[in-house]
């Protein structure tokens, strides 16, 4: 689980892991350690933007990549779906406008419509892809609201399975994906 080195788990005799001692972390233990250090550019807020500009906003800077590396499921008239870089859960993905809008009431009626058809398909993949139990959809609107880029307005779609809320997130403030986001990304926008 945590990989063979220092801190980690290295192979014992039997091919059990065996516990690697790493100086100046304290009083030895028998618990493994998963490191997550990509998580620390969200908590640090890295290529978060300052202003409410469209200039420096990720959601509009990621539409003139390439789909694959800005981890685009699809595209349509006025919306599009992204995979979230810090997900909560296996096949978090968002639906984004393309126009650098705030807030829901300033959404056009082809905006509301897509948006709402996006999120229908996003559902109707993740189900064909990985037999989701449910889902978490939802968008946090203004900072004190929760959204960490307030000024693009993006709905989250989050699949949910029983017993996918465990120990790691509680107490290790960790959360385990077992899949890349790029391979992830190749699953649903296959299935899409």
């Amino acid at each position: 689980m945590a990989g063979d080195g220092p801190g980690g788990a290295g192979s014992g005799d039997a091919g059990e892991p065996s516990l690697e001692g790493q100086d100046g972390v304290g009083v030895r233990d028998e618990l493994q350690r998963l490191w997550t250090p990509h998580r620390m550019a969200y908590i640090q807020g890295e290529n978060k933007p300052s202003g409410d500009e469209a200039d420096g906003c990720p959601f509009c800077r990621i539409t003139g990549a390439d789909d694959e590396d800005a981890l685009i499921l699809a595209r349509g008239a006025v919306v599009y779906a992204v995979l979230n870089l810090y997900p909560y859960n296996p096949g978090h993905l968002m639906v984004v406008p393309y126009r650098h809008v705030a807030d829901y009431t300033e959404l056009t009626a082809d905006e509301t419509r897509e948006l709402a058809e996006f999120t229908q398909r996003a559902m109707t993949v993740i189900r064909t892809v990985s037999a989701a139990h449910g889902f978490n959809i939802g968008m946090n609107q203004g900072v004190i609201a929760g959204a960490g880029i307030a000024a693009h307005l993006h709905q989250h779609v989050v699949p949910r399975w029983g017993g996918d809320s465990n120990f790691m997130p509680v107490v290790g403030q960790t959360k385990v994906l077992p899949q890349l986001l790029r391979q992830t990304r190749q699953l649903l926008a296959d299935a899409w």
